[in-house]
């Protein structure tokens, strides 16, 4: 189904997309922040992973000015983006997360960066928690980079990548690139979005005068942490399997079992010693995930 609202015939200068899944609760706080008038020509696409609670009928009967495309399954964070990017007119791109709220005149900040800045494909924003304290948003090496030889040399920029829950690119870059890898299903792709651009000749850049507020974590509350740790170590070695050459990915993998081992044999021991033995068990369940993951894996890499 989609919500079939008129495009503007004019360019805008900003498209701005939201993927939700089971979030309508924040998700009206967000595209309220983000539908504040300002100067700013802008159009709104929300891309809606088969939510359950109602979050399509909401936009619909709150946001009908946004364009809204409400999947019947999980398509996942980077294939739902990808569906909006050929009905994207604005110059720009906004990739914004359902938790977040747009503080006044982020939109604007964001905008005057990058067109300051002709060297900068995509640049992320400062985000912040809801009590002011800064969140982590800004890498500057990719996951395993310290194994590699010769696979990320002669890059521009100091910023390997910027969090994917707020971050403006260039239009034309981002369809250029076929927006996102749909090999990543959550975690990873902004990672993966990042090197690309750079390996396109431009930097990734940071603007901490655009400030948006990020709750964190929310689109992921109904997942065990067990499944949370699948997901992001798959998605670090489809990354892995992408960009390194496999000699890297396996001295990574050697790496990455060692310590996994390491720890389960320690927390196997010291647990019944542990005042929080709660919290003990939940590490020993994040590393036999992490061990297991990465040896599944490994077994499907050509010999």
């Amino acid at each position: 189904m989609e919500n079939t609202a008129k495009f503007k015939r004019e360019q805008p200068d900003l498209s701005v997309i939201v993927v939700s899944y089971n979030i309508a609760d924040l998700l009206g706080n967000c595209l309220k922040s983000v539908l504040v008038p300002d100067n700013i020509a802008k159009e709104v696409f929300v891309v809606d992973n088969a939510s359950s609670d109602g979050s399509s009928d909401f936009i619909k009967d709150k946001f009908p000015s946004v364009h809204l495309i409400a999947n019947t399954e999980n398509r996942g964070f980077a294939s739902a983006n990808n569906q909006m990017l050929p009905r994207c007119k604005g110059k720009y791109i906004f990739f914004l997360n359902p938790d977040t709220e747009v503080m006044s005149d982020t939109f604007n900040e964001a905008i005057s960066f990058i067109d300051a800045n002709p060297r900068v494909g995509l640049a992320g924003t400062k985000i912040i928690n809801p009590d002011g304290t800064l969140q982590w948003s800004v890498s500057y090496k990719y996951p395993g980079q310290k194994y590699t030889t010769n696979e990320l040399s002669d890059l521009p920029g100091k910023i390997a990548c910027v969090l994917g829950a707020s971050m403006i690119a260039r239009s034309e870059i981002i369809k250029k690139i076929g927006g996102f890898d749909e090999k990543f299903f959550l975690y990873g792709e902004d990672q993966d979005l990042c090197l690309r651009i750079r390996k396109l000749g431009y930097e990734i850049g940071y603007n901490d005068s655009a400030v948006v507020v990020h709750l964190g974590g929310r689109t992921e509350r109904n997942f065990a942490s067990s499944d949370t740790w699948r997901k992001k170590i798959l998605a670090e070695y489809v990354f892995y399997k992408k960009h390194y050459l496999p000699e890297t990915i396996t001295k990574i993998s050697r790496a990455h079992l060692v310590k996994a081992c390491w720890r389960i044999a320690t927390l196997n021991l010291t647990i019944p010693f542990m005042k929080d033995k709660a919290r003990a068990k939940e590490k020993l369940i994040k590393y036999q995930v992490i061990y297991h993951t990465i040896k599944n894996f490994v077994h499907q890499l050509p010999r």
